[in-house]
């Protein structure tokens, strides 16, 4: 009888998907914001406050969004190829975010111009997803799942 004491949970798989799909659409938004896509950014999505927001960002929160978004990309890629360095990597997105909401909520004005209560509700959401990921993570790492 094979060993299945190491044996890939479904679990992952659907995770690992989840995840990927999730950030890709953060990295797709990061990049239609960073290029400046007319028909993305014109689409009524934004008012011109926000887009004047967006645009205006310091360097340093540029690079922590742009960190969380593509480790978490690259952390959901390594989950799925079962590495074992999916866990700092979604350690390091979590950072990012954090970083980030810091300047969106603390920083700047962030809060009122993204949409107040509901602009900060879906930052929690992705602030919970980023450490339930890296706990994930982090477990299959410990139960022997990840190499």
């Amino acid at each position: 009888m094979a060993d299945t004491s190491n044996a890939t949970p479904k679990h992952l798989w659907v995770v690992g998907i989840l995840a990927l799909l999730w950030n890709s659409v953060g990295a797709l938004d990061y990049v239609m914001t960073q290029t400046k896509n007319k028909a993305y950014m014109s689409a009524g999505n934004f008012s011109q406050e926000q887009l004047d927001y967006f645009y205006s960002m310091p360097t340093w929160m540029i690079f922590a969004w742009a960190t969380a978004i593509w480790a978490s990309v690259l952390g959901s890629l390594l989950l799925l190829l079962k590495k074992k360095l999916s866990t700092p990597v979604f350690l390091v997105s979590l950072i990012g975010v954090v970083v980030s909401s810091i300047y969106s909520y603390g920083l700047s004005n962030g809060y009122e111009i993204m949409g107040g209560a509901s602009a900060a509700a879906f930052s929690a959401a992705i602030f919970l997803i980023a450490v339930a990921l890296y706990l994930y993570a982090r477990k299959m790492t410990s139960n022997g799942v990840l190499n």
